[in-house]
């Protein structure tokens, strides 16, 4: 749900697939195809008074791929909603919810990667809208999979989705640049990096870019995020060994250091598996959440990951719960309502 309430797009018609039912407004150019979206109706808060903090939830999943076995369901129901049918009453209901995308939306490029590359259909953005998705993370190691056109497009499709992105963007520094939501006389910064993204993307003139695990960079990051008023940080970081279930000394440094620069949260995601979640000088540090929407249950690790809900009051953190989740046979997130 958005937290800043303005028009929210739902594309109806990509690369010349149309949606059923639903009439053609507003046609966009996206690399010379035509792109057609309708607004959804502006949604209204009410005013709340200042001397009664309000409260504030985020919400934070980890790794989202929607390519490969998660596509193939996808298709063979023809449902781009699937993924997201059985978790959606969680993540529509908080104020802002994020996730890290793995991979490029984008039906256009041709394989940068391995035969573990991924590419989403252009349709299954609508799961993300439908979910109530509001920032997503492209730092990450499989955005530069289908090279600079799919990116690009991605980054376009986003934005007309209403979707704000951070770790990638046309050029580095709006790749390093934070993504501000307001609400609640609240003004929420949002970062993203990782070490795991190929060169050509995170060189200070890549185009489009990556924004690189470079602790000094980071740390400006932050300290600028808090001098353009920001009350809240939150960084995302694609990091760590994959399928380890505890972090490394080295990550748990560096966390530390951004929190103490003035990051308020850290939320990590690669490893596919759930990992510590622990509280630091007044910060929250998440260095895994493992995966929220992927085809991997092959093991007691992977087949299940972690929604960390972090409720806020005023500038306060007055509240983290960890919500577990686990899959069904056909990679469906639900809440798994019990602890691991």
């Amino acid at each position: 749900m958005k937290y800043t309430f303005g028009a929210t797009l739902a594309i109806v018609a990509i690369s010349g697939v149309a949606w059923g039912g639903m009439t053609a407004t507003e046609p966009v150019k996206v690399d010379h195809r035509e792109i057609t979206v309708v607004p959804q109706p502006v949604k209204e808060t009410m005013p709340t008074p200042v001397s009664i903090p309000k409260q504030t939830t985020l919400l934070f999943g980890g790794d989202v791929m929607l390519s490969r076995g998660i596509n193939d369901v996808m298709r063979k129901r023809n449902d781009f909603l699937y993924p997201f049918r059985e978790i959606q009453e969680l993540t529509a209901e908080a104020d802002i919810a994020v996730v890290n995308l793995e991979g490029p939306i984008s039906s256009q490029g041709e394989n940068h990667g391995s035969i573990y590359s991924f590419r989403v259909d252009p349709r299954a953005i609508a799961g993300l809208i439908f979910a109530g998705i509001d920032v997503v993370t492209l730092a990450n190691n499989h955005t530069g999979d289908y090279g600079p056109e799919a990116l690009s497009e991605t980054l376009e499709l986003l934005r007309l989705a209403n979707i704000d992105v951070v770790g990638a963007g046309v050029k580095m520094a709006d790749a390093r640049k934070a993504r501000f939501l307001e609400g609640n006389g609240l003004k929420i910064a949002f970062l993203g990096a990782t070490p795991l993204s190929p060169s050509w993307l995170t060189r200070s003139d890549s185009t489009p870019a990556v924004a690189p695990f470079d602790e000094q960079m980071m740390m400006e990051d932050v300290v600028a995020a808090r001098k353009q008023g920001a009350d809240i940080v939150a960084v995302l970081l694609h990091w760590g060994n994959e399928y380890e279930t505890k972090h490394l000394p080295s990550q748990e440094e560096i966390a530390h250091h951004l929190v103490d620069a003035g990051a308020t949260l850290i939320i990590g995601h690669h490893p596919h598996v759930v990992q510590e979640v622990e509280r630091y000088n007044g910060g929250v540090i998440a260095y895994s959440l493992g995966n929220f929407v992927f085809d991997q249950n092959f093991s007691t690790d992977t087949d299940h990951g972690l929604l960390l809900k972090v409720v806020l009051s005023g500038k306060d953190i007055t509240g983290v719960e960890e919500i577990p989740i686990q899959f069904s046979r056909s990679y469906q997130p639900f809440w798994a309502k019990e602890t691991f």
